[in-house]
């Protein structure tokens, strides 16, 4: 019987996987999945920044680039990490809420983001296009259930993307910042603890992402 029952919970994360929109899954199912965004990030950036750096660095970091060149990635985000999702507009009467993502993925030293940054706000943090995520509270939910799903931390993303290139912008004090530009294709947003799908986008619905600009959601 507990071995059984260690079995179910196993199960679990791949059964909670498995119950999403089929378009997501193919997507996923097409993708390549990342054990570590910071690892690919350090590969694909390859900066060659040190005293030991490898002779062959700078050559590694083109051949893994021209790898993944129009390559789909999956990646998931924990809901310690997710510190890029933030509360929007939540209506008591239907239910209706909008959780809004700042397409910064941090991974060390580096980023994902949503297309080239090419601006920064006054604490050097980069603009990017603000995507808006919208869904239906379960009955019996209201706004403090709502915000608890962040305060808590109860929400992780698994997101669906594929590298254009690296950027790099110019730091306020000296120096730079770089990071990973991508077409982020999908991104499903669910509850850490039960599994239930909370949002979804894709890249082509343009009523899901608006023009606002936000900051970098990096946790410092």
């Amino acid at each position: 019987m507990t071995r059984l029952f260690l079995a179910v919970l196993l199960l679990l994360p791949t059964l909670a996987l498995a119950d999403v929109d089929a378009r997501f899954a193919q997507l996923r199912d097409q993708a390549e999945a990342l054990g570590s965004l910071s690892t690919f990030l350090d590969k694909y950036i390859g900066e060659c920044a040190g005293v030991f750096v490898s002779p062959t660095c700078r050559k590694d970091a083109e051949a893994f680039r021209g790898k993944y060149g129009g390559r789909k990635l999956y990646m998931i985000v924990g809901e310690d990490a997710a510190t890029m999702l933030s509360p929007g507009p939540y209506q008591p009467g239907s239910g209706n809420y909008t959780i809004q993502v700042i397409p910064y993925f941090p991974g060390s030293s580096y980023a994902l983001t949503q297309g080239t940054p090419t601006q920064t706000d006054s604490a050097g943090n980069p603009l990017l296009p603000l995507i808006r995520i919208s869904g239906t509270t379960p009955e019996g939910w209201a706004a403090p259930d709502f915000l608890r799903l962040f305060s808590g931390r109860q929400i992780r993303a698994q997101i669906v993307f594929t590298p254009q290139g690296v950027w790099t912008l110019p730091r306020k004090r000296g120096g730079k910042m770089q990071g990973v530009a991508a077409r982020v294709e999908a991104i499903l947003l669910t509850h850490s603890r039960t599994g239930e799908p909370l949002g979804l986008w894709f890249a082509e619905a343009p009523a899901a992402s608006g023009g606002e600009k936000g900051k970098k959601g990096k946790k410092k």
